[in-house]
Parts: structure tokens; sequence; C-alpha cells
């Protein structure tokens, strides 16, 4: 522990020495880091990434064999039938020589009279992406030509393109939005403007180095969609914590009298061992999703663990140096009002007048907090889990839209399985498959959409089949284990050498979902004996590591009822602008996991750090728990008031998957830093006593008073190990 401690110390005496060299070599990273992401295109995640289980095999042996369908776009006429063939037809008449396209079927009409035009996509050359910019021109100049007609466009390519501009453009409000309204609140935290800008600076500049950093890195986990936005999201909110809690402790050893260098070390020796914790802490609990092995949580998490890292080494090299040079003019120009305002609340605020009666009736304070507690994470048992799906993106999306009138309309292109045959005599597959087709009929939940297609070599064998049920309808994961447990294999097995495998869009969101809630349990308890480890090394207590362990899984428990009682349920369409699908993304929970038993070690090492101060001073543990929870309560609910904000933000986002990220972060801090730090945390140390140490001996020499321990300078020379 000593060498933890004495590490950022040196550190930032270093940085504090030399300050320019410092400050330079900050801006250098962040420079050479930009210079990534212009020279190194971003590697994305394709669909070969999110390969699992048996539908990942199906799909790997029908693109072995050459028969993986194009990519087609859609276009939908809705009108007049006559004048909606004539548009179909100048369509094709447009499109006639296009390199784009591989091939244009004929449109049909569906009941309801609608017309389907399918487009196959021209296979693109290796390692660029196919392009639909002639269709898009053409549907644009039929829309002008035709204005009776009601036309729209919908694939794979459009909807991409339509969605990723959304997500950036959501990313940037955020970004326009997070900045001013946490500058905001550090003006409030400090009452002085440098003061305040620090702490965002350094929070923009680590969320700009990820971004760049992470173009290498993405050659060997490439990034998914989300990822920019959970650097943004998790980069902000800890970016401003770490400054803020070395920031926070450097401003109050100054006002003890100490020069600016002693305070930045102490609060290196401090604050900074704690920022190195609460780090190691978040980066070991995303580390523990990779055991998954899954394309998400693997972009995910890597984006979050640099940005991590990244604020971790800015807070403690080039913070330092900023402090060490601007000494007491880090607390200028001053806001008159706000800096009153401080001044008069004076250490604790609020929380002080909340903590005298916890401690006096720590039982009853307990009790409160656990039923609170409960009655939150009550909802959580009866969440439902599923894929990102159509109604999970933006509904007032055009191509979403289409897509929707798509799978209505022509339910032949809705949800699907491929039945994949591969080896064996070809007759005797070709007769299975005729079987299985025939099966599936019968049993009323699937259709047989075209002929069976066999490669070329003869080997593989592929029968399309649709599903009868609407999409994200129960019945059809029934029917599809159906299909894999008896259907397929009754006929398939006969065939001697021969494999099969049912993949399709119903069973990739199948396979995903149950690789997830399998591998739940390793990843809880891999998560969970890091963070416990991390714990107990840094205060040497198993009682200490047990208690915020199981108060970690409280507030994530707590979150995850809000989840269920928000996005399961239509209470809160209007005000959050989402359609319920009466489920949660089924990647959500897991990663949420990760970041808030992280996340929430922010607070747990921060305030306990400081009630090991007093502990180790001799105080009384009621004595020691009053002052460490009055001594960090302005930091910790300006850092809780960030993050919520920050993650609050997300949840005006238009991705129902990043709502729900928001709302089940935002929820967790704010429980977090309130029922938990005020109640729950403090009322179970006083009950403890001595023995929430355990086994650490305490001194016996205790102070005469709590002023004379808590308010007399510090010599740098006994300075406690544990901040």
């Amino acid at each position: 522990m000593g060498r933890m401690t004495r590490g950022p110390q040196a550190v930032a005496r270093w940085s504090a020495h030399n300050p320019w060299r410092a400050i330079g070599l900050w801006l250098a990273l962040v420079i050479a880091a930009v210079a990534c992401s212009a020279l190194i295109q971003t590697q994305v995640t394709d669909d070969a990434d999110y390969r699992v289980g048996q539908s990942g095999r199906a799909d790997q042996m029908i693109h072995d064999a050459g028969l993986a369908a194009p990519d087609t776009e859609y276009v939908l006429i809705t009108g007049d039938r006559a004048e909606a063939v004539a548009a179909a037809d100048q369509l094709a008449a447009e499109l006639a020589g296009s390199g784009e396209v591989q091939e244009m079927s004929a449109p049909v009409f569906s009941p309801e009279g609608t017309l389907l035009s399918s487009i196959a996509l021209r296979a693109p050359p290796a390692d660029e992406d196919p392009s639909i910019t002639d269709i898009n021109a053409a549907v644009t100049t039929i829309t002008a030509d035709h204005p009776n007609l009601t036309i729209g466009q919908f694939g794979d390519i459009s909807a991409d393109e339509a969605i990723n501009e959304r997500v950036a453009d959501d990313l940037l409000s955020a970004e326009m939005i997070s900045i001013p309204i946490t500058l905001g609140i550090m003006l409030f935290a400090f009452g002085a403007l440098i003061a305040a800008g620090i702490p965002v600076l350094l929070a923009i500049t680590s969320v700009v180095a990820t971004i760049g950093i992470y173009a290498p890195i993405s050659y060997l986990v490439p990034s998914e969609m989300t990822a920019s936005s959970v650097v943004m999201l998790i980069g902000m909110a800890v970016g401003v914590d770490y400054s803020l809690f070395y920031l926070k402790r450097e401003r109050e050893e100054r006002r003890k009298g100490h020069n600016t260098i002693d305070a930045v070390e102490i609060a290196a020796a401090t604050s900074g061992h704690s920022i190195i914790v609460s780090g190691v802490a978040v980066i070991a609990s995303l580390a523990g999703v990779y055991v998954l092995g899954s394309a998400t949580f693997n972009s995910l998490a890597t984006a979050a663990i640099i940005v991590v890292a990244v604020a971790v080494v800015g807070s403690l090299t080039v913070l330092p140096a900023l402090l060490a040079k601007l000494g007491k003019w880090v607390d200028r120009p001053r806001v008159p009002l706000l800096w009153r305002v401080n001044d008069r609340i004076g250490e604790g605020g609020i929380s002080s007048r909340i903590i005298g009666p916890v401690i006096r009736r720590p039982m009853t304070a307990l009790l409160a907090g656990l039923v609170v507690m409960i009655a939150l994470a009550v909802p959580a048992f009866s969440m439902t889990l599923r894929g990102a799906g159509l109604d999970t993106l933006p509904q007032d999306l055009p191509e979403v839209q289409v897509a929707q009138q798509l799978n209505e309309q022509f339910p032949s292109e809705g949800p699907s399985v491929r039945v994949v045959v591969h080896g064996g005599d070809p007759a005797a597959v070709a007769t299975a498959l005729n079987e299985v087709g025939a099966a599936a009929t019968d049993s009323g939940a699937w259709t047989v959409t075209a002929p069976m297609i066999t490669s070329a070599s003869g080997v593989t064998t592929v029968l399309d089949l649709a599903s009868t049920y609407p999409p994200n309808d129960s019945r059809t994961t029934d029917a599809l284990l159906d299909l894999r447990d008896t259907v397929v294999p009754e006929r398939v097995d006969s065939v001697q050498g021969a494999e099969f495998a049912v993949g399709g869009d119903v069973a990739e969101q199948y396979d995903t979902t149950k690789v997830q809630s399998d591998g739940l349990p390793i990843v809880v308890a891999v998560i969970l004996t890091l963070t416990m480890l991390m714990l107990i090394a840094t205060f040497r207590s198993p009682v200490i590591a047990v208690v915020s362990t199981v108060l970690n899984l409280m507030s994530v428990g707590a979150a995850f009822g809000v989840l269920a009682l928000v996005f399961q349920h239509t209470w809160a369409e209007g005000f959050l602008d989402f359609t319920s699908n009466g489920t949660v993304v089924e990647w959500i929970p897991m990663f949420m996991l990760a970041v808030l038993v992280g996340l929430s070690m922010d607070y747990h090492v921060f305030v306990l750090s400081r009630i090991k101060e007093g502990i180790d001073k001799g105080l009384p543990p009621t004595v020691a728990v009053r002052a460490g929870v009055t001594q960090t309560a302005g930091v910790v609910t300006s850092a809780a008031l960030v993050m919520v904000s920050v993650f609050a933000l997300f949840a005006a986002q238009s991705m129902v998957e990043m709502k729900q990220m928001g709302v089940g972060l935002a929820v967790a801090i704010l429980i977090d830093a309130t029922i938990v730090r005020l109640l729950l945390l403090p009322s179970i140390l006083v009950l403890l006593g001595h023995r929430a140490w355990w086994p650490l001996r305490t001194r016996s020499d205790a102070p005469q008073s709590m002023g004379a321990s808590l308010n007399q300078p510090s010599d740098r020379q006994v300075i406690p190990a544990q901040v």
C-alpha cells in the first residue's frame, strides 16, 4: 500500500516541479492521438464478428460455400396500382447499367396493395463498403416524378447510414449540452472559473485522446457502433470526477496552511491514491465482460477501459502540473455569488445534517435504506431481455417505418431461419430438406420462401423458412427450438456424413441472448472477485470488501428494477420519447453491471478512505464515520451531479439502448450517492464499529477532540497510506 501511495506522490512531485514538461507531454499525447484518428481508419465490426452458437456455424457454412445472399435494398411504393407499376418500371430504367446493382427482382404486390421492388447489390471490391448512391438518386427521382405515391426505401446499407447519422447527431448534441451543464456544476462546486474549467478540460481531452488511441487498437478489437457514445458517456463522467477529487483535496490542504507544492503532494498521496484504486477497479470490472467473447462487449469494454486509463493518467500528471503552475490563481476569477454560497454552506452541507440522526440511530437508518433499495429492486425479477431490433431504433426514421411496413405486408421478408446442411449425398440431403420444409409448414409456424439452393460443389444446401408469427413473438423462439431439436435432426441425422445448423436472424437473436444469459454468472463472479480483491488490497479488510460489494450489488439491483419499471411499461413513453416493446435490450444489464460496480468504487473508495484516515488516527468509529462522510460530502455530491447529468443526457438520445443505458446509470449513481452513502454505508460502519476494519489494529491513543485531529495541518511524513 505504501508503494502504491508513493507512486502517485512521486509522479505529482515531478509534475509539480516540471509543470511545462508535464503539460507538454499531455498535449503531445492528445495531438498524437488526434493524428492517429486522422491517419488510421477505425475498423468497425462486421457480421462475422457477431457469429455465436449454431447460428454462427450456419452463417460460416453459408459464406464458405459462397451462398451468402447479397445485400439488398427494398423500395415500397404505395398508391394507385397503375401508377405504382409505372414508378417501378421507371426505377428499373434509372438503375439499368448501374455498377451498384447485381439484379432487380420483378415487382410484387402485397394483399394491401403495396408494391415491392427488391434490388440485389453487386459485391464491392475487397476492403470497400457497398454503395447505394445510384439507388438513392433513382428513388429520389421517382419520388419527385410521382408526388401522388408514397415511396420508401429500406435495406441494411440505407438503414446503417441513417442510424449512424442519427447517432452522430445525438452524440454531438449530448456533447454540446453536457459541457455547459458540467461547467455549471463545477462553478457551483468551486465558485471560481479556473477551478471549474480544469476538470471539464481534462475530461474533454481524455475523450478526444481515447478516440484517437482506439483507432489502431480497433484492428485488434473492432469498434461497435455505440462505442463512441460510451467513450463520451464514461469519459466525461470519470474525467471530471477524478479531477474533482484531486482538486478539492489540494484546495483543502492549502486552506490548512500548506504551500502549493506540499498541497499537491498531499493530494497525490491521498486523492491520487483513491483515483488509482477507482480507475483500476473500473478497468477490472469492465475487463470481466471479455470472458463472453462478444463483439459488442469487447468493443464497449475496450473503449471504456481506454478512456478511464487516460483520465487516470491525466489526473496524476497534467493536473498536478496545472495546479502547481496556477497556485492560488486556481481560485480566480471568483464568481461572487457562488463563492459566498460555498462559504456559507460550509463543509458537509445538507449531508452534515443527515448524518447526525443516522449515527445516533444506525439500525433505523439501515432498515429504512434497505426498504427503499429492496422496493426498487423487486421489479428487476420481472425483467425481460431481448436483442435490439426495429422497435429499439428511432421510430421517426423513414427507413425504420418502411422496414415495419415491409414486415407487416410482406411476411416472407420478415423474421426467418436458414437450415444449412453440409456434406452427405446431395440427393439424400435434398430429400431430407424437402421433408423439413413440409414438416415446418405443417406446424403452422413456418413457410418455405424459396426453392433450396446448393453450392456449386454440391456440398452445402440451404433451405429458407419465414416465420408466420409477428416479429418478437415468443412463439417464434419455441418454433426455432423445435426445428433444432426435433424437425431437422429427425430428417437430416439419417443422412450419413451430413452436418446441419439452423441460422438466420431469428436464430442469431436467440443465440446471442442465450450466450449472454449463460455467461452472466461467470461475468458476475469474475467482476465481484476482482473488485473484492481490489478492496481487500486497498483497505486490508475483508469485512469492508464484503460490505462494499453487497452495497454495489444493491445499487445495481435497484437500477435494474427502475429499468424494468420504465422500459417494460408505457407510463414513461411520453416523457422519454420511446415506444415500449415490453423488454430491455439484452446487452444493457450486463454492461451496466460492469460499469456500475467500477464507478461506484469512486464514492466508496473516497468516502471509506477518509473514514479510514480517522480510524488510523485513533478516532472512535462513530466520530470517524461522521467526519469522513462530512468531509467528502461536497466533492461526492458534485461528482454525482456531474455523472447523473451526463448519463441523463443519454436518456434523451434516439436509440432505445442508449436511453436505457442513460437511465440505468443515472439512477444507480443517484442511489449510490444518496441512499448508500448517507444511510446504508455509515449505519453499517457504525454498527460494526472496529470490527469493520478487522484485522486492523487501531491506535488506542485517540485524540481528545475531533477538531484537534481533523483540522491541524498534517506533515507529509505522516500522511496515511490510505486516502
